[in-house]
């Protein structure tokens, strides 16, 4: 047996209980992956810091003194254990909530101790709160760590006494367990060439560094190995995949195609012409297509994915487009009529809401293939719908269905159907190499004419008077306005009632029958949520309250400002969404983001970034550099679809297009990593699949 794959409840110290712990709240099973998790920052443990020189804005420091007293305050829930704390040059209090017995127990007055933590300001006064504490006499440093790790953590570890010490000392154990057993992963020509450090010297200094040197090459080993396996495995599918699939070849641009490309009202932007010569290029190959096609919100791509879908009806083929919700699926379907002429091009909406007899219809019309085009939702995938011929599969906002139901599509056709899937959340350059670099991504940057820039404005919510005034000017003049609230899974109720709230609040300030206020959330009823969305859609209602359910999919010209309530709660993507929804008629458009007075630093930043940019890109690449992949307190940024340890992709760009290039000269010269030099590679890859799963895979 491997063991770098033991349990690591059989690693001395921890046991059942910690074990469970450390798997639920850092997912560390074994061995190896609490090898693989690695520390975030650095403290040079060799320094202590004087009382006088610390303050609130000072990272972890290292303290050296005395314990003058201890005292017991408050009771019950409020309980906490104050130690104060004294050197030379003054005194702080420490500061502890739990394991009051024990800490109390393990405390001497008048005894001399090494205090390690973060300090915090309260009520004026410096204090630290959890401190690691050792007594001098007790206390053997290693006199070879000058600097020592700080790893991630939650507050259920802090609480049951899992602290940093406590994991710097299981890393030295399992590292005494496995160093004789850590394998070399890169072959020798490759660690050559890029001048890497080997990595069990890797491992051994990334957790028991001894310069910053030494720090920096092994950092570096560690993120390039990441990322390289990740675009290799990736390349390599792609490889694979346009070796062995055949795709169907649609030759000819017919009348379908044609006489819609000619009875355009308006021009197709440079960059909807661009990405169409590309999916052409794509269909006439031979080949399968898998492309992913990005584009800002209102940039055009319903109209270029409508477009392909004519070339596959024009040679004889059926398309389909998939959206995740009944509205996008109802706006696609509605507005297909206005291009194309629906006399020669039977289409159909088949979702959740489809009647039992229209239903039975449809399934037959996509079997025997008299329906030449379907928009949906996932009512496409169901074990009732069989396609006769089914040649392209678009999917909308891809990225919020799984890759088991994308794949049910084309096990619905004999033949195998290109795919085009789309998303209006744009990805920094970096996350779309890594999320799908197997595919070929095509971008639409461009707006088309007419469309004008949303004027985006920060209010704080004591001014909602003055946003009501504004909005009863644009009601006058004809327009439609959007009120959006949060919408939070793990607050639900709260945000139902903040909904419930805000509506009433509305209705007061717009009564009727003068305004008509329409209302959406997801308790209400299809029927009920269809009604309201109707009315507003239709200009019968001025004013839609709603959640965060209109992020996607709602077109109304004729609206023409949007504001979001308690707008910090959302992310830069979601507010980009939001204000997406505007903006998409002749109008001036207007984005109000309501907050409260009292944000944090990265609120405020994002409120910042959304006022003084309406691009989208510059908008992901600005939230990936605030977020970054995962959170540093240790708990992983949603969305991502890969596991990264080390590397950090709103930084390590450079070392992402070094991997990239680095794998694709590999796999020009060996594409199926057969060479005895590359056996290590394959073996690489046959690990990671057990490790990663690939979104990414189209089909």
């Amino acid at each position: 047996m491997n063991i770098l794959l033991t349990d690591i409840k059989y690693l001395p110290t921890v046991g059942p209980k910690r074990a469970e712990l450390l798997g639920k709240e850092l997912n560390i099973l074994c061995y190896k992956d609490l090898l693989y998790f690695f520390p975030f920052r650095y403290v040079d443990r060799s320094k202590f810091y004087a009382i006088s020189e610390i303050d609130s804005a000072n990272a972890y420091v290292q303290l050296r003194g005395i314990i003058k007293n201890i005292t017991n305050i408050g009771e019950g829930r409020s309980r906490r254990l104050v130690a104060s704390f004294s050197d030379d040059t003054g005194v702080i209090e420490l500061v502890f909530f739990k394991g009051i017995k024990w800490i109390s127990e393990k405390l001497k007055i008048g005894s001399e101790y090494i205090v390690f933590g973060k300090p915090s300001n309260f009520n004026g006064n410096i204090n630290m709160v959890h401190p690691e504490i050792e007594e001098v006499s007790l206390s053997k440093p290693d006199p070879n760590a000058v600097m020592t790790g700080v790893y991630p953590s939650t507050e259920k570890l802090k609480n049951s006494q899992i602290t940093n010490k406590v994991i710097s000392k299981l890393q030295a154990i399992v590292w005494d367990r496995c160093k004789d057993y850590i394998k070399e992963t890169l072959p020798p020509y490759l660690l050559e060439s890029m001048k890497l450090c080997g990595l069990k010297t890797a491992l051994s200094t990334i957790h028991f560094p001894k310069d910053m040197q030494t720090l920096a090459k092994a950092r570096e080993r560690l993120k390039f190995e990441e990322l390289f396996f990740l675009q290799l495995s990736l390349l390599k599918q792609k490889n694979v995949r346009t070796r062995s699939s055949n795709g169907v070849v649609f030759r000819k641009l017919g009348s379908a195609f044609n006489d819609t490309y000619n009875n355009l009202q308006f021009p197709l932007t440079g960059a909807q012409k661009k990405v169409i010569k590309e999916i052409r290029a794509d269909v006439t190959s031979g080949k399968q297509m898998n492309r992913l096609l990005e584009g800002d919100v209102g940039s055009g791509k319903t109209l270029v994915a409508i477009l392909s879908a004519l070339q596959a009806i024009d040679n004889g083929y059926q398309a389909c487009i998939m959206a995740p919700t009944e509205v996008l699926a109802e706006q696609h379907y509605k507005g297909v009529g206005k291009f194309v002429d629906t006399s020669k091009v039977k289409c159909a909406l088949l979702t959740g809401s489809t009647k039992t007899k229209e239903r039975r219809e449809i399934y037959q019309g996509l079997e025997d293939g008299s329906i030449n085009l379907v928009f949906g939702t996932h009512a496409l995938i169901v074990d009732k719908v069989k396609f006769a011929n089914l040649g392209l599969a678009v999917i909308d906002e891809q990225h919020r269905f799984g890759v088991d139901q994308r794949s049910k599509l084309w096990s619905k056709s004999a033949v195998t159907p290109h795919i085009l899937v789309m998303t209006a959340t744009p990805i920094p350059r970096t996350l779309a190499m890594t999320l799908y670099g197997d595919l070929d991504v095509s971008v639409i940057d461009e707006l088309p004419p007419g469309r004008k820039l949303v004027i985006t404005k920060h209010v704080s919510e004591n001014n909602h008077h003055k946003v009501y005034e504004f909005m009863k000017k644009q009601i006058d003049v004809g327009r439609q306005v959007f009120v959006v609230y949060p919408l939070i899974q793990e607050s639900e109720k709260m945000d139902y009632e903040n909904l419930e709230s805000g509506y009433l609040q509305i209705t007061e300030a717009f009564p009727a029958p003068k305004y008509v206020t329409a209302v959406v959330h997801g308790k209400q009823t299809a029927e009920n949520k269809a009604f309201d969305m109707d009315l507003f859609v239709k200009g019968k209602a001025n004013i839609l309250v709603a959640t965060s359910v209109i992020e996607v999919g709602v077109d109304v010209p004729n609206a023409s400002v949007m504001v979001i309530e308690s707008a910090e709660r959302f992310g830069l993507s979601q507010l980009h969404q939001l204000r997406g929804r505007v903006g998409r008629g002749s109008a001036e458009s207007y984005c109000i983001l309501m907050t409260g007075y009292k944000l944090s630093k990265e609120a405020r930043q994002r409120i910042d970034i959304m006022c003084s940019t309406t691009d989208g890109f510059a908008l992901a690449e600005q939230d990936l550099r605030m977020r970054g992949p995962g959170d540093f307190e240790g708990t992983k940024q949603s969305g991502l679809a890969i596991d990264l340890h080390i590397a950090d992709l709103s930084k390590d760009n450079p070392l992402l297009l070094m991997a990239r290039e680095t794998a694709e000269k590999i796999l020009e010269n060996d594409p199926i990593l057969s060479t005895p030099d590359n056996q290590i590679l394959q073996d690489g890859l046959q690990e990671m699949k057990t490790e990663i799963k690939d979104y990414s895979i189209i089909s």
